[in-house]
Formats: structure tokens, C-alpha cells, sequence
């Protein structure tokens, strides 16, 4: 019997595994960072978004700037994403 298909979508970037659970780290996030979370384009892990937050918090900067650094990622991922027809 065929292996069913995992719903990962059609992107070039790496897939990474999770070594902890994704439900739990989400529900410990800020709730602006969950709500940026549940607009963001790409399917983010509660910890890559986690450690950009903490960074940018960590250098003295607010919750706006930690959701203007996500943003900024996250746009820079989408144009390297390079898009293969038929993929």
C-alpha cells in the first residue's frame, strides 16, 4: 500500500525535523508572537520564531521590533524560495 503524502506544501527550502513538541512550545509563545504566527506566509516553528524573538528581546528591543525582525526574515525566505514547476 502507497505511503500517504505528508501535507508539507511545495517549497525549495530545508525541511527540519522538531525535537520537542511544536503544540507546547506554541502555547508558552507571547500572544503577539502567536497571533503573528497565525498571519505569517511560511509555516513557522514555534522555535526558530522563539529565538528571533528572544534575540531581538535580549538586545533591548521591543515587541514591535521583535515582529518587524520576523517579518523581515520571513520576506527575506521568500525570495530566496525559488519555486520548481511542477513541484
Amino acid at each position: 500500500m502507497p505511503r500517504p503524502k505528508r501535507n508539507l506544501g511545495t517549497t525549495s527550502l530545508p525541511i527540519r525535523k522538531r525535537s520537542e513538541d511544536p503544540m507546547t512550545a506554541y502555547d508558552r509563545l507571547p500572544p503577539d508572537l502567536r497571533a503573528w504566527m497565525q498571519r505569517a506566509a511560511l509555516p513557522w516553528s514555534p522555535r526558530s520564531c522563539r529565538a528571533i524573538w528572544h534575540r531581538v528581546k535580549q538586545n533591548g528591543g521591543t515587541d514591535a521590533q521583535a515582529l518587524a525582525r520576523l517579518a523581515a526574515v520571513e520576506a527575506a525566505m521568500l525570495a530566496r524560495d525559488v519555486q520548481t514547476p511542477g513541484r
